[in-house]
């Protein structure tokens, strides 16, 4: 591992499009059937009255160069005839397998684990600005990606270039390949990426990497690492049909991260998964941090831009921490993540002094996420966010009721099939004065004409608006958000899945 960073001893690319002529239609056609997790859709069809907005994140575009992008285009045809992420074998026989001819790569660094069913992407990326403040060279691995299945591999805080994206898959391919006649079956789409990962975090090489899991624990694809820090962030029910049907037993599939002598830091969970977790650890003789015990959120102010935090971590106070993120369940992510990192450097085991708190301002203030309450416009304001479950929506209602002061807003909602979509709209109907359904490019999208016959039920008739084509849900809602004049503070809210989110920040010529 590396030397413990400094201490506080005083404590214990591309520009908008234009598209007047249906190049949306052409984009949509061509993507519809790939992998939902490479429809990447590169054009917005109009210019839909879009003007500014806050600054953007950091989510790659497609290759400048021609033959870079014909390149990346090949390697995301031959991903996409994969198994998706949707299709799974509980196993991981197959990457364990591949990892061996690979020669081992993910033990060639530390690594922070991540689980959970909401929070684990803003998690991570704020794990990943901690440890790059305090000058390690860090590889992250997040999914699902919001634009470009490059956004999925980053080193140092940057999704990897798409020259290098394509190099690694090269690198590995004869070996998947190997393997893939080796198996009953073959390696799936996530399996690949995930050695992509952690191929390319060996060959960096990094200091530490952050992984988040694709689905579960135990047998998920990334679970071929031994993790330092394993890192819960709040279960609640996604997944179930996979999973369980209760937190509990989700939780018994996350607890599958926490390996020997690791150190487990515990969101605030229900008590049937905290009970699991913490006998795992048990089992396992880790050792456990629990928020709201060992480390938690002190206090929280809603500030311009973001909110300002006071956080209690292993090793003390952190005080007047910005956050460029909003709503209450970011702050506790972000505690979350402090804890991890001073769990990383042997805060409260090796020494009791916390991080130089400096350099942790600095890194909470540095945090992106995209997609989540991310503002893409203005007047109206239009917000993007993930949620793509009950739980995640009812955290997301309540921070745009707490940072937004909108007169009218407008959802616009297009999710997935297999989502338990009357519990997300329920989440939102409280703040949704009238709610535009449709659907984004994957096959996994639910049908627009079936999403509204949900959302009648829950809305009523008159509150519901129905648009297949993503781009005309948008104008509609823009154009409602704006019907009591101009500067009446009209807003518009697009959720229910990453991939609708993606798609609405190419329309809008973000990325």
């Amino acid at each position: 591992m590396s030397d413990l960073p400094p201490h506080d001893s005083s404590a214990s690319d591309e520009p908008e499009h234009g598209d007047p002529h249906g190049l949306f239609d052409e984009i949509v056609a061509n993507e519809t059937d790939r992998d939902p997790d490479l429809a990447v859709i590169e054009a917005g069809s109009r210019t839909l009255r879009t003007q500014g907005g806050g600054p953007e994140a950091d989510v790659p575009g497609r290759p400048s160069d021609p033959e870079t992008d014909k390149a990346l285009r090949e390697v995301e045809a031959e991903l996409a005839t994969r198994w998706g992420e949707t299709k799974l074998e509980p196993s991981v026989s197959r990457i364990a397998a591949l990892m061996d001819v690979l020669g081992e790569p993910q033990r060639a660094y530390p690594s922070i684990h991540i689980t959970g069913t909401n929070g684990k992407t803003s998690t991570a990326r704020m794990i990943e600005a901690l440890l790059g403040a305090f000058e390690l060279r860090t590889g992250r691995y997040t999914s699902p990606h919001v634009q470009s299945v490059t956004e999925r591999i980053s080193l140092d805080g940057a999704a990897i270039s798409a020259e290098r994206f394509v190099e690694t898959y090269n690198d590995i391919k004869p070996y998947v390949e190997m393997v893939d006649g080796q198996q009953e079956y073959r390696l799936s789409f996530f399996e690949v990426l995930t050695a992509m990962a952690y191929a390319a975090f060996a060959d960096a090489p990094v200091d530490v990497a952050v992984v988040e899991v694709g689905m579960g624990g135990s047998w998920d694809a990334t679970n071929v690492i031994d993790g330092d820090v394993a890192v819960v962030t709040p279960i609640d029910l996604d997944h179930t049909d996979r999973l369980g049907e209760t937190p509990g037993e989700i939780a018994v599939e996350k607890a599958g991260i926490v390996k020997q002598d690791a150190t487990v830091i515990l969101a605030q969970q229900p008590v049937d998964a905290a009970q699991v977790l913490l006998k795992k650890a048990v089992e396992v003789d880790a050792t456990v941090a629990r928020e709201g015990l060992e480390f938690g959120v002190v206090g929280r102010q809603v500030a311009v831009g973001g909110q300002l935090l006071t956080l209690r971590g292993l090793g003390g106070e952190y005080e007047e921490v910005f956050l460029p993120l909003h709503g209450a369940y970011q702050a506790h992510n972000a505690a979350v993540a402090l804890a991890a990192v001073e769990a990383f450097f042997g805060v409260g085991s090796a020494h009791a002094n916390r991080l130089d708190i400096d350099t942790v301002r600095k890194a909470f203030a540095s945090v992106t996420s995209p997609g989540r309450l991310e503002i893409v416009r203005r007047s109206p304001t239009v917000v993007l966010d993930a949620a793509h479950n009950p739980a995640g929506a009812r955290a997301t209602a309540e921070a745009v009721s707490e940072v937004f002061d909108f007169s009218r807003l407008i959802g616009v909602v297009g999710a997935s099939g297999d989502k338990n979509v009357r519990g997300l709209l329920e989440a939102f109907e409280p703040i949704f004065a009238e709610v535009v359904v449709t659907q984004n490019s994957s096959h996994r999208a639910m049908d627009a004409d079936e999403l509204a016959g949900i959302a009648v039920e829950v809305f009523g008739e008159d509150r519901v608006q129905v648009e297949p084509r993503l781009d005309d849900a948008l104008e509609a809602a823009i154009t409602l958000a704006e019907e009591e004049a101009e500067y009446a503070g009209g807003g518009v809210l697009v959720t229910g899945s990453v991939i609708t989110v993606g798609e609405v920040r190419l329309l809008l010529g973000r990325g």
